[in-house]
């Protein structure tokens, strides 16, 4: 018996999913086409316009932690390595020293209360920073950018943080666009949206696991460690929100990584003690009963690749998957179709989303709970 209990016939009974799903995630992810077509409106109301009227920024800083965090990377991956100016995102309560006046600050946070992004929010005011802030409205975060003057751009809750990331991101790419950064148009950020929508039909809970995207996907991975590689800085971001939101959802461990240098980082895990291949025993081993022994937890690798990736990257990636499975381990291929990368990347993160919610329910697990134990310091 796997020391995983996965029912894969609860993905396919619609009465069981609805009980497991308390917290209506699968929802919260079908929410994803219409997060990116009303946080394009908000961010039109807001005038975030007014940020580029001092230039071109020397960086631009995107502040927030989980999934607001995301949001920094996502927008640093539809930029691309060809931008002009750096992108960084900041996870905790400090701006790095260099930060200052000629550079534009995004505060994210899909609460607007993180601590973290606060500080560093009102650090940025201090240090005569262009600032901009992405929240709930009626937030401490909204309180902020009234009180310093600065563009606001209300976002709607519409579930944990991590199901919010179009909401908070697309606010960000429209900035980029204003600031000269991002080739954003309203017509990508429509087939962005028609992508998203196109996987939520696709992963529908009413289509069987096997026709399914996400159920299939999750049912793949079920009951071994995922090693989940990008072959670009696109596909690295969709491979490090995988491993999160498999985390946050499923509370299933992951590895994630970038080629080429996840290969050379990580690639020893696939001699090492899960693998089919290893763990031979002593000799006495070779007799005993083995019928009650749990089967052994074994690695996966999921290869989340680009149309975009260096032809070394493309070999490299073909590599890795015939090494993988030389050693038994099953491999998994996600590829992100379309021309524009933020087609591309909205329709892998859909399709991600969707398969650590399905891995979670076939587990028997609320993917909406919060497993985390947080300390909070007053």
């Amino acid at each position: 018996m796997s020391p995983v209990e996965v029912d894969p016939g609860r993905l396919d009974d619609p009465e069981a999913l609805a009980a497991a799903d308390r917290g209506d995630m699968l929802r919260s992810v079908a929410s994803a086409a219409a997060q990116v077509r009303e946080a394009r409106l908000h961010t039109t109301e807001a005038g975030v316009e007014r940020i580029a009227q001092g230039g071109r920024p020397r960086a631009l800083v995107v502040v927030g932690t989980g999934g607001s965090g995301l949001a920094g990377e996502v927008l640093a991956a539809v930029c691309g390595q060809g931008c002009p100016v750096p992108i960084t995102t900041v996870r905790g309560h400090r701006l790095p020293g260099w930060v200052g006046a000629p550079d534009v600050v995004i505060a994210v946070s899909g609460s607007g209360d993180t601590e973290e992004t606060l500080s560093a929010a009102v650090e940025a005011v201090r240090r005569g920073c262009r600032l901009l802030c992405v929240g709930p409205g009626g937030s401490p975060l909204g309180d902020i950018a009234v009180q310093a003057g600065v563009p606001f751009v209300p976002v709607r809750p519409a579930g944990p943080e991590r199901t919010m990331l179009w909401g908070l991101t697309v606010p960000l790419l429209l900035t980029a666009r204003a600031l000269g950064l991002a080739d954003v148009t309203p017509e990508a950020l429509e087939r962005a949206a028609v992508v998203l929508e196109d996987m939520s039909h696709q992963c529908r809970p009413s289509s069987e696991a096997f026709v399914n995207p996400g159920k299939q996907v999750a049912l793949q991975i079920a009951g071994s460690i995922p090693v989940i590689w990008g072959t670009s800085p696109l596909t690295g971001t969709a491979a490090r929100r995988f491993a999160s939101r498999l985390a946050a959802d499923a509370g299933y461990p992951a590895v994630h990584g970038e080629l080429p240098a996840a290969w050379h980082d990580q690639a020893a895990m696939f001699d090492g003690p899960f693998t089919a291949g290893s763990g031979a025993g002593a000799e006495e081993d070779f007799f005993r009963d083995r019928v009650e022994d749990p089967e052994p937890t074994r690695l996966s690798l999921v290869l989340v690749h680009d149309v975009d990736e260096h032809p070394r990257v493309t070999r490299r990636r073909e590599i890795a998957a015939e090494f993988a499975r030389d050693r038994a381990v099953p491999v998994i291929e996600l590829t992100a179709p379309g021309t524009h990368p933020l087609e591309r990347l909205a329709g892998l993160i859909a399709h991600i989303d969707y398969v650590s919610v399905y891995l979670a329910l076939a587990l028997g697990i609320d993917p909406s709970a919060d497993r985390a134990l947080e300390e909070r310091i007053t």
